[in-house]
């Protein structure tokens, strides 16, 4: 059995490509578009490992022989036994984060399936404030900032999916040289209310890294 080797919004680039392919069997008759569909969603999957060995590359590239859904279905669930878990964190690792909340309300982690998480999130409504956990260069970060529902839709910076969102401003840490005492700079961006749903259609993670280093740099 190979070792994991999937993340999670790998992964959720997988399930997107499967859902465009079997529209097109559904609703492509002329066999060169069909073709051509099944070549371009094959390659984006290949593509997103470069560097994995033969074996695992092979169980990638099955997906240009899958016709029915029940095909779709067991490709999707074969993948799961090689997905790459959110690293494991306490609820003590996550209080040593986040030092200056005392009284820091952390959700219940043993019913967290961390194969399909890319970063934890959770608000405290009582303080308007949202936390979040990344695991980035063997480290975790920690993130916290104020939370404020928008009651709109739009898109969501980390997925770029159409939903319910809330702005999510947060302290830089980084300061200019000779800034007075009162500096600060805050950054702010629209992502998901429900996070679950977010890590669920997240499937790049360039946006998430770039806005965590310009907090904490």
């Amino acid at each position: 059995m190979c070792k994991p080797f999937i993340r999670n919004h790998q992964y959720n680039v997988i399930k997107k490509q499967v859902g465009i392919l079997q529209n097109a069997l559904r609703t492509i008759v002329d066999p060169k578009v069909l073709e051509s569909v099944r070549y371009g969603t094959e390659s984006k999957i290949v593509e997103l490992f470069p560097d994995v060995p033969d074996i695992q590359k092979q169980m990638l590239e099955r997906f240009s022989s899958l016709e029915t859904v029940e095909d779709f279905q067991k490709y999707l669930r074969e993948f799961e036994p090689y997905l790459v878990e959110f690293p494991q964190v306490t609820a003590k690792q996550i209080q040593k984060l986040f030092p200056k909340n005392k009284k820091l309300k952390i959700p219940d982690l043993s019913v967290i399936d961390n194969r399909y998480v890319t970063y934890l999130s959770w608000v405290d409504i009582s303080t308007n404030k949202l936390f979040m956990v990344y695991h980035l260069n063997g480290h975790f970060i920690g993130i916290e900032g104020k939370y404020t529902p928008t009651n709109k839709k739009s898109f969501c910076f980390l997925c770029n999916r159409c939903e319910e969102l809330a702005l999510f401003s947060a302290i830089s840490q980084k300061r200019p040289a000779n800034s007075s005492p009162d500096y600060y700079k805050a950054v702010g961006n629209y992502l998901c209310v429900n996070s679950h749903e977010c890590n669920k259609n997240i499937s790049d993670i360039t946006s998430l890294e770039k806005f965590i280093e310009t907090v904490i740099r």
